[in-house]
């Protein structure tokens, strides 16, 4: 056992290796293919651009690892932040409010992880039905209509600044660091690779895989609400259609930065580099004047080279 936990880390190492190695060699040719990219300013643009989508990214990191997937984490970025503008709006202090909504996305994945374990339903089918539901909650909540007058304190959440770096990148860092450290340093963390690497084996070993994949889904729901209050204090508003599409985003950064689709591989700092890879290729091709349909086509074939690539390495 201990034989293969450090096969692991040096393939996880070896992998976080290669995947810094193309976010630098990214790095250095939209340098040098535009005359903007290194100032302060833009790295500061990509950082805040990428970092919803990071934090929904650490949640589908423990998803991928234990060999699930989440695909409702865009929808429930659109729910949390209806729900907590709505209480915000009733009345409800900015502190009550997103407390409500951060349990609000724990019980959305607790549900998810509890059908899944129980019902013995895939988990994309489960998320994919999620992922309707909550958005429907959303709009039905509203009436597909942004609910504003947001209190102006609430902003500062998604545009304010600490010593001069966007409160969005330092939470985003933070949760890394959290989560970065359950993942390599307790048991949750070494229950989630061993059940992406094979449940059976897990369950015979004495794991409550049931208990632990509940687990792993309901942070996946707490981040995503996270990731949404900071988006409706972006945008000072809430909005019902928010985050579409950021679960494609999300997977893709997790993949790209060295997690296998099969599960059992997969590292928090990988997933961060592979966020960052995400932003820098949609900033640099901003930045060239890449029209915004070519852009889906090159990430669309980057991911795709991505789970390729996973694929070889894996035989």
């Amino acid at each position: 056992m201990e034989l293969k936990h450090k096969i692991m880390n040096n393939k996880n190492l070896l992998q976080t290796i290669t995947t810094l190695s193309s976010l630098i060699i990214l790095c250095i040719f939209f340098g040098i293919t535009t005359k903007v990219f290194f100032t302060a300013d833009n790295l500061l643009t990509v950082a805040l651009q990428i970092a919803i989508i990071a934090i929904l990214a650490l949640g589908e990191t423990f998803v991928i690892i234990s060999g699930g997937i989440d695909l409702s984490v865009s929808s429930v970025i659109g729910l949390s932040g209806v729900i907590c503008s709505l209480l915000m709006t009733s009345g409800v202090s900015i502190g009550v409010a997103l407390l409500l909504t951060i349990v609000l996305g724990l019980v959305i994945g607790f549900i998810n992880g509890f059908i899944t374990v129980k019902g013995n339903i895939p988990p994309f089918i489960t998320t994919l039905g999620m992922m309707s539901i909550a958005r429907g909650l959303a709009l039905i909540i509203t009436n597909g209509i942004p609910i504003s007058n947001l209190p102006k304190s609430f902003e500062f959440i998604g545009s304010g600044k600490i010593v001069g770096i966007p409160v969005p990148v330092i939470v985003m860092f933070l949760l890394a660091i959290i989560f970065g450290i359950i993942l390599a340093k307790t048991p949750l963390g070494r229950y989630t690779y061993a059940i992406g690497s094979n449940l059976e084996a897990a369950k015979l070993a004495g794991i409550d895989t049931n208990k632990y994949q509940i687990i792993i889904y309901s942070l996946s729901g707490m981040l995503a609400s996270i990731a949404g209050i900071i988006f409706a204090a972006r945008v000072i508003s809430g909005q019902p259609t928010a985050g579409i599409g950021y679960e494609l985003d999300a997977i893709a950064s997790v993949v790209i930065g060295g997690a296998s689709m099969m599960g059992g591989e997969g590292t928090i700092v990988g997933t961060i580099i592979g966020a960052f890879i995400m932003g820098v290729l949609k900033n640099g091709l901003n930045l060239l004047n890449v029209s915004a349909f070519w852009q889906q086509v090159v990430i669309g074939v980057v991911i795709i080279g991505a789970v390729y690539l996973d694929r070889i390495r894996r035989k």
